[in-house]
């Protein structure tokens, strides 16, 4: 299986730059099975919002994965409730909006989308 996993898109010139680069690199390795990326940042350095979310799965994203400023744009927490695509950090404590694991199907493929991330000196 073949994934491309693309590390944190900041803001308009992250979004922009990735609407670019991925239609050539999409290209450059047709096999492509999944694209995840990390979404975190993706609103103005700060979250995330459904609109941006949109866009980035209409730009062939498979997945988007996050950390804390995921919880940022509080408007975004019922979207993390009902959109398996995109994973909050799963060591976040019980109750936290979203899930933590998905398993995404594509091309009768499947792959689990796991998010972690580092608790040290990060806010509860």
């Amino acid at each position: 299986m073949r994934i491309l996993f693309i590390g944190d898109i900041v803001g308009r010139p992250g979004r922009k730059t990735l609407s670019i680069l991925l239609p050539q690199l999409k290209k450059e390795f047709a096999k492509i099975d999944f694209i995840i990326v990390n979404g975190e940042n993706a609103a103005a350095g700060k979250g995330l919002t459904e609109k941006i979310m949109n866009d980035l799965f209409d730009m062939g994203v498979d997945g988007i994965t996050s950390g804390n400023h995921i919880w940022d744009r509080s408007d975004f927490y019922s979207v993390l409730d009902e959109e398996i695509r995109v994973v909050r950090p799963a060591n976040y404590p019980p109750g936290c909006p979203g899930q933590g694991v998905s398993v995404l199907s594509k091309n009768g493929k499947r792959l689990a989308l796991l998010n972690l991330q580092g608790r040290v000196f990060m806010p509860d």
